[in-house]
């Protein structure tokens, strides 16, 4: 079978989706996910745009051996520049030089002519070519491109050294049809074509990005960039678990392999939405959490006598369990670092006496520990974020004709035991302004989300939430059985980012 080369944009396109920022701790968190899972190439990231994302990308180029470390340039000295000098550490680097190249981008945004345009793909791919050999051209908007100058642009820019072409339907405008066609005539009309790796990179605007993907390779493109879950601008780009998987699913039409442990894509996609709080609709392709649930009766007879009536796929390819191993309280130590291990957490012996501390503590409140509670306990232990405040504890009071009250006890930076009180709307209006007075941080709740980590009366609960403070957005997440007490997680989670990424404290 052609090997089908996947390049993983999550770091870059999909961080640019609004509220999915992250911090370089989280990027690495996921690039180290990411070469499990086997990406052959991870755009770390936009160097020249922040500081911090050049320091990010540095960062991963700087950790990860096996996969190849891009970054991406615009066709500015500068731009490229920043990315040779970002992913200088990396084993295996590539410099992505982009520029527009459709009418309604030279016209309106660039206010370029063809030949100017073509000139400056070419000074701009040589220049990265003196810092790099592996040199990928992208020609944004290529979908809406005249076809003879879209073919002129690739030539060229291959002869100028630039070993992978990626064709970018920027707008998701495209339909498979049309993608096809455009790949199929590049690859009959561009006489040197055959000096690179013909790749594509589709957005999904209409809800195409996958078969659009999809076309391209039936039509003979070798790479597909991609990000998990379907992150990206807009819309978002194509979802690496839903090509992939059609890929290997359907194997006997496309004829093509990858590289991808696909048991791993469930685990770095929970990981992914995890940390840029972009939940996962249930009934998403691959990795939704009713990806491999039946309801019907017709479908549970189904699959209870052949799973394949209903089932393309097993769960356990994809890194879902069939069946979950259950602790309780008297289960000791052995077992629960066992099970922890399983499911690829690495723990200190700090980390692990605080989770099996909480552990204890829930397997008393719960009859069932289920994995997915043992993956919240154990996440709330490996994050990177220093706990600068501390909830020790909270009591609130309200009710029918009542006002709701909360009194909130903190540990503040200097181990110095806070205790304040405060009215609300309600138990967590209250229990958030008593916050707010007792670390003297105004926030303002933009987003607020609870979602049940396992099923039973008993579940855990995870509040995810969104803060405005001082106009900076930073994300929280807390889990327990109470409601309330996973609130006050949360909000105390996002203050302490915001006081992290601030810069006003230090990780002990």
């Amino acid at each position: 079978m052609d090997e089908i080369i996947i390049f993983d944009t999550t770091l870059r396109d999909g961080e640019q989706s609004p509220g999915c920022s992250m911090n370089t701790a989280e990027k690495l968190e996921v690039a180290r996910a990411l070469d499990l899972l086997g990406v052959d190439v991870i755009e770390a990231g936009f160097p020249i745009s922040s500081p911090d994302d050049w320091k990010a990308v540095n960062e991963v180029a700087k950790t990860l051996t096996r996969p190849v470390i891009c970054g991406l340039a615009r066709c500015t000295q500068g731009d490229v520049e920043a990315v040779a000098t970002a992913i200088e550490p990396a084993r295996h680097k590539r410099i992505h030089v982009f520029l527009a190249t459709s009418e309604i981008h030279r016209k309106y945004k660039l206010e370029m002519a063809k030949p100017e345009i073509v000139r400056r793909a070419v000074e701009y791919v040589k220049l990265a070519k003196s810092f790099v050999s592996d040199v990928e051209f992208s020609p944004e908007d290529a979908a809406r491109t005249e076809p003879d100058f879209l073919s002129e642009v690739v030539q060229a820019v291959i002869d100028a050294g630039a070993t992978t072409v990626n064709i970018p339907d920027t707008v998701g405008y495209s339909v498979p049809s049309l993608f096809r066609e455009v790949i199929a005539t590049l690859l009959a009309k561009v006489p040197n074509i055959a000096r690179c790796t013909l790749a594509v990179h589709c957005h999904n605007d209409l809800g195409l990005a996958v078969a659009n993907s999809l076309a391209a390779v039936e039509a003979g493109a070798r790479q597909i960039e991609c990000t998990i879950n379907g992150l990206g601008e807009r819309a978002g780009n194509c979802a690496l678990e839903e090509v992939v998987m059609a890929l290997k699913v359907r194997g006997d039409h496309f004829g093509k392999s990858v590289h991808i442990d696909t048991t791993r894509l469930v685990p770095t996609s929970k990981l992914v939405s995890r940390l840029t709080g972009m939940h996962v609709q249930r009934n998403k392709a691959v990795v939704g959490e009713n990806a491999f649930a039946h309801e019907a009766g017709i479908h549970q007879h189904g699959v209870m006598k052949e799973r394949t009536t209903y089932e393309i796929m097993r769960p356990e390819d994809v890194g879902f369990a069939e069946s979950k191993l259950v602790l309780g309280k008297h289960s000791g130590r052995h077992a629960f670092k066992k099970r922890v291990e399983e499911l690829g957490y690495t723990l200190s012996e700090e980390q692990f006496e605080r989770a099996f501390r909480y552990f204890k503590d829930l397997a008393d409140r719960k009859k069932e520990v289920f994995d997915e509670d043992l993956k919240a306990i154990v996440q709330d232990e490996v994050q990177e974020i220093p706990q600068t405040w501390e909830l020790v504890s909270f009591h609130t009071s309200s009710g029918i004709g009542t006002i709701p009250t909360a009194t909130v006890r903190m540990k503040n930076p200097d181990g110095k035991l806070l205790t304040d009180a405060a009215c609300g709307d309600g138990p967590v209006d209250a229990i958030y302004n008593t916050i707010e007075r007792v670390t003297g941080i105004s926030a303002r709740l933009t987003d607020y989300a609870i979602r049940a980590v396992t099923g039973g009366k008993d579940a855990q609960g995870e509040v995810s939430l969104a803060l405005d403070i001082g106009g900076k957005t930073v994300r929280g997440r807390g889990v327990s059985t109470d409601i309330l007490e996973g609130s006050a997680k949360a909000f105390v989670n996002a203050i302490n980012l915001y006081l992290f990424q601030a810069g006003g404290v230090e990780k002990k």
